[in-house]
């Protein structure tokens, strides 16, 4: 990339925000400008970046009138408030947060799915839900190659996913049950520790999670299928880092296995892990701290027959789910000059 960019990471002292200057150092995106945002309260705070230590600045929508783009890892409110301010100021914002995913008007962008939609931007570009972005990568090949008619999938969601507070949880939760005293809950609805919480987010419409719910609506949009069959079921597990989906797809056209293992092996963005007799398959341990999507136990779905499929995926949430996708969204906005 020759261009080099002002740079904005609003939230840089939170969990995404820090794994995003990690990967901004990784891929030696082109930084002309690093400036710093956070909770005004956070104000005078250091991070660290390619060896150097930046001091961080309240957020405010003057800062943005130095920066050509802004990475935004904070929540909804922020975002609605902050946002619109730096498109004023000319600055093109990729938002990580729920505040602007399914706004008509606003691309919402997994790059290996639909990269083309990072063009119809007006000033925001979405990042999709963590689960949303490791489904589409994972099933959007098959999709390219069979057409899906139904996707069915239970998400087994590491703490991480909570951010910091989460992981502090289940620390303590596991020190709770280790010494027989009674957890606290913060984060959670129930003790994690060696347990499984089928709730994450607040319960919408017929029973299902705003968790599930994003995985209907953010994965229609992104690979502009309106009207695609999908039911989600949302998992809290106690794992530190890295979402597992169980996936069981319905297609149009018949294909192999062989063909499905080969579709997927050659698709951009995902590793195929998939020899049981060997137990070799996606684990949320081994997927930590990558950035690729991986993809096992691929079988026939027996129930359905030669149009049903199941796999089985794990990909790091806080990266591929968060930091990564975002910035490749930007390495596309400065490559083809979208700024």
């Amino acid at each position: 990339m020759a261009a080099e960019v002002r740079l904005a990471v609003v939230g840089s002292t939170g969990a995404v925000g820090q794994e995003m200057l990690k990967i901004l150092e990784e891929r030696d995106f082109p930084v002309k400008e690093l400036i710093c945002l956070a909770d005004p309260r956070e104000a005078g705070t250091k991070v660290s970046f390619k060896g150097e230590q930046y001091t961080v600045e309240g957020a405010s929508p003057e800062a943005f009138k130095r920066a050509d783009m802004a990475l935004f890892a904070v929540g909804t409110d922020i975002s609605k408030l902050l946002a619109p301010e730096a498109v004023k100021n000319n600055c093109v914002v990729i938002d990580n947060s729920y505040a602007f995913r399914l706004d008509k008007d606003v691309p919402l962008v997994v790059p290996e799915v639909n990269a083309a939609d990072i063009k119809l931007h007006q000033g925001i570009i979405a990042n999709p839900n963590c689960s949303t972005i490791i489904m589409a990568v994972a099933i959007n090949p098959i999709h390219q190659a069979a057409r899906l008619k139904r996707v069915i999938v239970s998400t087994y969601q590491a703490v991480s996913g909570a951010g910091k507070a989460g992981l502090d949880e289940l620390d303590q939760h596991i020190l709770a049950a280790m010494q027989g005293t009674e957890p606290k809950m913060e984060v959670f609805q129930y003790p994690i520790a060696f347990n499984l919480i089928p709730h994450i987010d607040e319960f919408v419409d017929q029973g299902y999670t705003r968790e599930e719910m994003k995985m209907v609506w953010e994965t229609r949009k992104i690979m502009h299928e309106p009207d695609l069959k999908i039911a989600a079921t949302a998992v809290r597990v106690p794992v530190y880092r890295s979402h597992s989906e169980s996936i069981n797809l319905e297609t149009e056209i018949p294909l192999s296995i062989d063909e499905v293992k080969s579709i997927l092996s050659r698709a951009p963005g995902i590793i195929v892990q998939d020899d049981p007799d060997s137990k070799i398959y996606p684990m949320p341990l081994y997927s930590s701290n990558k950035d690729q999507v991986f993809v096992g136990r691929i079988r026939r779905d027996i129930s359905l027959g030669d149009n049903g499929i199941v796999i089985w995926v794990a990909a790091d949430q806080i990266r591929k789910g968060a930091a990564t996708n975002a910035i490749q969204i930007a390495e596309i906005v400065v490559k083809e000059n979208l700024y």
